[in-house]
This record gives structure tokens, sequence and C-alpha cells, in this order.
């Protein structure tokens, strides 16, 4: 007498697909039809990860010690999902999901992702080997994101930008993108555009600088605008003379929160309803020639995230003297416009 048993696989048609952020916690989906005696099994390319049978449950490989887990109490209502915490890039490929009741054998697979976002991008102007270069740099990102350059108003000559990605014992990178300033047109505004190699970001920061001439005692405006693709919602400004730098004042559109530094207070000021629109512009009163000459820095920003432009050297100061109160042709400062992240 020959018994032939035939095992019934129902498997999922489509992949399941999941993004996890680095370090923190992710759950990995897979729902079955419930019945007796679950046997469950995760693996990762064939390898074994983590089993549940009979109410327990245990890692199977020592790169998932202590970190992964079934929702037990839901296993009864056939969800399977395991619940993976601290990932980093080498959680990342396919995975599959095997469960076997007295039904039969439910099979789904999930293709996971590790990412660690873009949270931080910074521009700045820097003076190296007798010319300037434009520096825009992101930290802590995984995978190596994509960097692009462009100038506005566009430019026929060509952009070469020298990008270097340095990962570190975690895997995340650290990237720099230098850009050599166009000394044949000083109007230009220098665009760098960050995007995550997901797709899932993409963090813009553009910077001109400008000399701006005003008279002393008479008040002036120093103008930040983004370009009108999307609203800002907050606006910070700083200053920097010798070298040193010190924040002007900060306004937020959506908490319509504002603060402004104990030297400032008097003399600076914002038009808060104007920020939403994407414009941030300064307004000095009274300044004065030796106080107020020097690098404003503004930055405009969505989504409450902190983006930074370092301000440069106030590398007009020298021209005005010794003058403090009588008027002057030269309240030179160097407006570094906005930067905001998408995303």
């Amino acid at each position: 007498l020959i018994t032939s048993l035939t095992e019934i696989i129902h498997q999922s048609a489509i992949d399941a697909h999941v993004t996890c952020v680095f370090l923190e916690e992710c759950v990995l989906p897979c729902s079955f039809q419930t019945d007796r005696d679950e046997v469950i099994r995760w693996l990762k390319q064939e390898v074994p990860v983590h089993s549940f049978q009979r109410g327990g449950e245990w890692s199977e490989h020592e790169q998932y010690a202590g970190r992964t887990s079934l929702f037990t109490h839901l296993v009864s209502r056939g969800n399977a999902s395991l619940h993976l915490r601290g990932c980093g890039p080498r959680d990342r490929g396919r995975y599959k999901c095997h469960v076997r009741t007295s039904a039969g054998v439910h099979e789904a697979h999930v293709i996971v992702r590790v990412e660690a976002p873009v949270r931080a991008l910074s521009l700045e102007l820097s003076r190296l080997s007798g010319y300037e270069e434009v520096k825009c740099t992101t930290r802590h990102v995984y995978p190596a994101p994509h960097v692009a350059w462009a100038t506005d108003p566009p430019t026929a000559q060509p952009l070469r930008p020298i990008t270097r990605k340095l990962a570190d014992r975690q895997g995340l990178y650290a990237v720099e993108s230098r850009l050599r300033r166009l000394n044949s047109q000083s109007e230009l505004t220098y665009i760098c555009t960050v995007i995550s190699s997901y797709g899932s970001q993409t963090w813009t920061a553009s910077l001109r600088e400008r000399e701006i001439n005003g008279v002393e005692g008479k008040d002036l405006t120093i103008p930040c605008h983004a370009p009108p693709y999307q609203p800002k919602s907050s606006v910070s400004w700083s200053f920097t003379n010798h070298n040193e730098e010190a924040l002007i004042l900060t306004y937020d559109s959506q908490s319509q929160l504002s603060s402004a530094s104990a030297p400032w207070e008097a003399c600076a000021r914002l038009d808060v309803l104007r920020v939403p629109l994407g414009d941030g512009s300064l307004q000095l009163v009274n300044p004065v020639s030796l106080e107020h000459t020097g690098t404003y820095t503004c930055c405009l920003a969505v989504g409450g995230q902190a983006v930074t432009i370092p301000g440069g050297d106030a590398t007009r100061q020298d021209a005005l003297g010794g003058a403090a109160l009588k008027p002057f042709e030269d309240l030179r400062t160097h407006a570094k416009s906005f930067q905001s992240p998408e995303g």
C-alpha cells in the first residue's frame, strides 16, 4: 500500500515592501488563515531568523538575538508579523514568512529596505587655495544620497562639483559636495539638491551672497526670498562679525512663536505675515556702522526641521574705517538666502 501526501502551500502573489528607519523599530507584515498547531518561521534568504511553536518563540540567528519577536497574543488571530528592533543596514533583504498549520502551509515575502533619512543639510561658502567654493554637506545618512547642483539663473558654463561619500563603522554616510564658485557671474544663486537613495526625500538648499549698501541711521531691509514652489514655515537670522556668529532672531509660522536675542530686540524686525509666503527679509532699524556691519545669514525651512547655513567672514568691516556716527555709503552685508527641506 502506497500512500501519497500532498502539501498545499498558499503563497502571496505580491511581495510586501517595508522601509525601516535606522536604529528604530519595524514591523514585517504577515497574515494567515487561522487553524490549529501553528508553527511560524521567518527566514532571510533561506537563513532562519525567528521561530514560533507551541506558544514559545526564539531568535534563530545571532545577528537577530534579542531584536526579533512576534505579537504572540495575535497569532491565534492569524497575525504572524515580525517585530524587528534596532534596524541597521545588515537587515536589508528579502524575508520569507512560513506558517504551517493543520490546514496547510502559507508563505509570504517581504522586501526590507533600511534608511537613515536626511535630517540636516548645510550649505556654506568657503575660501580656500585662493578661490571660493560652495560646500553642501549632510551626515549620518543611509544609503548614500544623490547630490545635484544648479544655478539661478542657469548658466552656460558647466558645473563641475566634486562629491565625496564616506561611510563610518555603522555604515552611515557623510556626503560632502564642493562646487567652485563662478567668478564671472557674481549674482548667481547656487542650488544644492540632495535626493535620498529611495527617492523618499528631497532636500534643497540655496545660497546667494550679495553686497548691500546702506546709510547709517536709515532703516535697511536685507532681502531673503525662497523660490515659490512651496510655502515656508520658519525663519532664522544670524550675524557674523570677526569670525563670531550670533543669533539675531527666529520665527515659526506654525506655532507663531518668535524670539530675538537681547542685542537685536530693538533694531531687528520681521514681517511675520510674509514668512509663510517664503519672504523672510530682515528689517534693520537705525543701523549703526560698527555694530551692524558683517555677514547676515538667513534660513527659511519647512516642516520644523532644523537646517543651517553657516555665515562667512565679515570681509567688508575694514572698508568703514573708524567712523561710527557719520552717514556712510557702505553698510556692507552679505545675505546668504534660504534653504528648505522637502519630503
